[in-house]
């Protein structure tokens, strides 16, 4: 028998605002019906969770569930960034808990094939279920207050589509304690079952420490014996690879989670680069598109990028974006940089991609005839001397004690003369050749110098995407000059064309006065 279209006044959705019960597809345990769409928002009271499961489960099946299917949203429907999963075909979503108190079921079918549909049930703050998102919060029973006896929750994290290790962090715990915690107690698990290694079991007042997964999955058990109770724990877990990665190579690039498609809501992804000393840090924002600015503060009170010098959010905020801004590269003060991206429960966007490159340390001076230019070599260990040259491979450096140098004339090294702001300034290209086998990485620097005022600069004109050199910024003036001064003796020891120049003068200015006096006394 075939099913019928869905009739005007049929049944489908609604509101489900009791502390627990169930919902299913329409005409269930029948076939449902064709071009149908329905709508289950559960609303449960704030500060709670739901815990949402299913005990029957047949619909169309396609690869990608283009068909019929159901989609679980942790959150308001229709918000892509809440979206914890979409289903079909005759295997059952897992459990399901809310990161906060509502959460939406859609339920769709097509113009063909119709199957028996589900049913599901749902109840409020209920501890433990499935977890699959990049990150999120977790407590026990009524946290903060008393946790209930005899209780015993499992929270399984993980099958996140690309997500690595789990790393989970207590922000607060307290739990009675005892000899071998035998009593109350929170166990770890490396894997979706109590048969993977065991990572902890903690109890007392002491802080678990940070904890993380060798796999893409965490099982947390939280059990409560008849008596003694405490405040219990509050938890954040995420997930490595999309959302924590720590960079220490000489360039590199990342984005937000899913990029370009809409990243997740309730994040807290972390992006730490760590470059050796002497080393600052030039971000390239390619493409930025978050939640907008708040309409009542101005500010980005919602979703957001943040910069942190010095590698921790302890460090200074060089700056913090939302909403779709074109964006100035951004130079570190240190060797660490931190960026942060916080997402809310609702409104996500595509996110944004970044590269970056690290400034090599290094100091350029001029004297009216010559470039100095002094990089330490312990910032460029890897490299051989000839891989660091002005102008053509001919020009290459020196090593000189702990440094690599190159002192040349400005009539060679391919220097050339040009007008500047009705300057005349002399200007060639510093190249460090960072390719390894067949990857080309060529990083190029401008150096320039005014003569008459012999002041030289040193411009990053070539790092991740040569396309971009409108946006090289100078980067002598915070230059970090710790461990890394030149030793200017040395450089007035080789300048000898000051001397002559004012030697000249001088002369010049004694025959003058000669001949002045000479006409006098006639």
């Amino acid at each position: 028998s075939h099913p019928p279209l869905c009739p005007p006044g049929i049944k489908c959705g609604g509101v489900l605002s009791a502390p627990s019960g169930n919902f299913s597809s329409p005409n269930f345990p029948g076939l449902y019906p064709y071009e149908t769409e329905c709508t289950w928002l559960i609303v449960v009271a704030e500060g709670s969770s739901v815990l949402l499961s299913f005990s029957h489960f047949e619909l169309e099946y396609h690869d990608a569930c283009a068909y019929d299917y159901l989609q679980v949203y942790n959150g308001a429907a229709r918000d892509r960034g809440n979206l914890l999963g979409t289903f079909c075909g005759h295997r059952p979503p897992p459990p399901f808990s809310s990161a906060w108190h509502v959460m939406a079921v859609v339920f769709r079918s097509d113009r063909h094939v119709a199957k028996h549909g589900f049913a599901a049930a749902y109840r409020k703050d209920a501890c433990g279920g499935q977890l699959t998102g990049l990150s999120g919060e977790i407590t026990s029973p009524r946290y903060p207050e008393s946790y209930p006896n005899d209780a015993e929750c499992r929270w399984s994290i993980g099958g996140a589509s690309g997500g690595g290790p789990l790393t989970l962090v207590f922000a607060d715990f307290q739990m009675e304690g005892g000899q071998g915690c035998g009593f109350d107690y929170v166990a770890l698990f490396d894997g979706p079952t109590v048969t993977a290694p065991r990572l902890g079991r903690y109890c007392g007042s002491a802080r678990p420490p940070r904890t993380i997964s060798s796999t893409p999955h965490l099982l947390i058990i939280f059990k409560s014996d008849f008596n003694i109770g405490g405040r219990g724990f509050k938890a954040h877990f995420y997930s490595a690879g999309e959302c924590q990665e720590v960079f220490t190579t000489i360039k590199g690039n990342f984005s937000s989670p899913q990029y370009p498609n809409f990243y997740p809501n309730n994040l807290k992804c972390q992006w730490s680069i760590q470059l050796p000393l002497g080393y600052r840090i030039k971000v390239f924002f390619l493409d930025l598109e978050l939640e907008g600015r708040s309409s009542l503060t101005g500010g980005c009170d919602y979703d957001h990028l943040s910069a942190f010098d010095g590698g921790t959010e302890n460090g200074s905020l060089l700056g913090q974006w939302c909403g779709r801004e074109s964006l100035a590269p951004v130079t570190s003060r240190s060797n660490r940089l931190l960026l942060v991206l916080h997402t809310d429960r609702n409104t996500a966007k595509r996110g944004f991609s970044i590269s970056y490159v690290g400034v090599v340390p290094m100091n350029v001076s001029c004297t009216r005839t010559d470039f100095h230019i002094q990089i330490p070599v312990q910032s460029l260990a890897q490299l051989e001397r000839n891989r660091i040259y002005l102008g053509t491979p001919s020009c290459a450096a020196q090593v000189i004690g702990r440094n690599f140098k190159i002192h040349t004339r400005f009539d060679t090294c391919g220097t050339e003369s040009q007008r500047r702001n009705n300057t005349s300034v002399i200007v060639s290209t510093l190249y460090i050749d960072f390719s390894v086998g067949d990857q080309e990485d060529i990083h190029q620097y401008e150096v320039q110098c005014e003569p008459k005022r012999k002041e030289a600069s040193v411009t990053l004109i070539a790092g991740p995407d040569p396309s971009r050199l409108s946006q090289a910024e100078n980067l002598v003036d915070a230059q970090q000059q710790e461990g890394e001064a030149m030793d200017m003796r040395e450089i007035k020891s080789q300048d000898t064309s000051d001397i002559v120049f004012i030697s000249i003068c001088i002369l010049a200015g004694l025959l003058m006065v000669i001949a002045v006096v000479g006409l006098v006394l006639l």
